[in-house]
């Protein structure tokens, strides 16, 4: 069985909520290994086959433990994980798209391979308040999620990626 790391960072649940129903979905065909960005590293990255990256969106850009744990991989990486497949989940307060050119653009210089569109799920947080407050994703989205990951695993399983 392929094996599918997803690393995420969630500030207030979002993002954790959308990683999980995600590996739900992927839980059938793959053995998903579904990590916090400051527990995963270039080894977990490595026994893969596949990676998702989830972060919330954060002053316009990926989430500082996400941007963390990429750095932290990067060098030790290097020509190691050409051409595996990547998927991207972003939660975000305003539009998300700053967060997502980001995470495309480390996966290009990795050279990994985009399997699916991000998927994107835009929380309207504009108020401090509502920044801070514990958001719960709706099940339309959250149903996103798990699909991405139950294709995502799926092709693992069937050596299309």
């Amino acid at each position: 069985m392929k094996s599918l790391l997803v690393v995420y960072h969630s500030n207030t649940g979002g993002t954790r909520q959308m990683a999980e129903a995600l590996a739900r979905g992927a839980a059938a065909e793959a053995r998903v290994q579904v990590l916090h960005a400051a527990a995963a590293g270039p080894d977990e990255m490595l026994a893969a086959e596949g990676y998702v990256l989830a972060t919330p969106e954060t002053l316009a850009a990926i989430s500082g433990p996400m941007k963390d744990f990429l750095d932290r991989c990067y060098y030790p990486l290097l020509g190691r994980v050409e051409g595996r497949p990547y998927a991207l989940l972003v939660c975000a307060g305003s539009d998300g798209q700053n967060a997502i050119r980001q995470l495309q653009r480390i996966a290009t210089g990795w050279r990994l391979r985009a399997v699916a569109e991000p998927v994107l799920v835009c929380t309207r947080a504009q108020t401090p308040e509502a920044i801070l407050a514990p958001k719960v994703v709706p099940a339309a989205e959250l149903a996103r999620c798990e699909q991405l990951g139950t294709a995502f695993a799926a092709g693992l399983a069937m050596g299309i990626y």
